[in-house]
């Protein structure tokens, strides 16, 4: 028995990150066998495509031209991040309160947006939140480079040791981060 649009619903949902043939197949059958649940969410993914985009000069996601934390006062501090769901992580916990910049790479429409934004928002810091990678910390120096003009701080999350995790679980470089930005008591 082939079910062209069971077929068509599986393999659309494999198209999402980190789902794979069973958990498409498992989700496709309870959106069949649960209809108005089905339509629900068929309706909140329509809203949500439609109502959300980037904000215009953060890059964050936001149902406005500016989003919230572009239009409210902070700290004079930006905090670069490779992606949206990074501000959503900091926000929900309360770690900053700054504003922030989406910067996945380097690109210079995206490096002149941030340079009116710390115009703009008179930024005195700059704090690049990136994962530890050696394409990332290229990114930093050239980003540091581009902007040592306008007078500000710089500075990076901390690397090293997960919480809970033993040497054996760890990569060198981020054990090398560990020791070599180690914290006097």
């Amino acid at each position: 028995m082939k079910l062209q649009s069971l077929d068509e619903l599986i393999e659309n949902l494999q198209k999402l990150p980190t789902i794979g043939k069973k958990s498409a197949t498992r989700m496709a059958m309870y959106l069949v066998k649960n209809k108005f649940e089905a339509l629900k969410i068929a309706n909140s993914i329509e809203n949500a495509v439609t109502a959300i985009d980037e904000c215009k000069e953060c890059g964050n996601l936001s149902e406005n031209e500016l989003c919230e934390i572009c239009m409210s006062k902070r700290e004079n501090k930006i905090c670069i991040v490779a992606q949206s769901k990074d501000i959503i992580l900091l926000e929900e916990n309360n770690i900053f309160n700054g504003y922030y910049f989406v910067m996945p790479e380097l690109d210079n429409s995206k490096i002149e947006k941030l340079i009116e934004l710390i115009k703009n928002k008179n930024i005195e810091e700059i704090i690049f939140a990136y994962t530890h990678s050696i394409e990332n910390e290229a990114k930093i120096i050239y980003l540091e480079d581009r902007l040592k003009h306008y007078n500000l701080t710089f500075s990076k999350i901390a690397q090293g040791i997960p919480m809970g995790v033993g040497f054996e679980n760890v990569d060198i470089t981020s054990l090398y981060k560990a020791f070599s930005g180690r914290i006097k008591l």
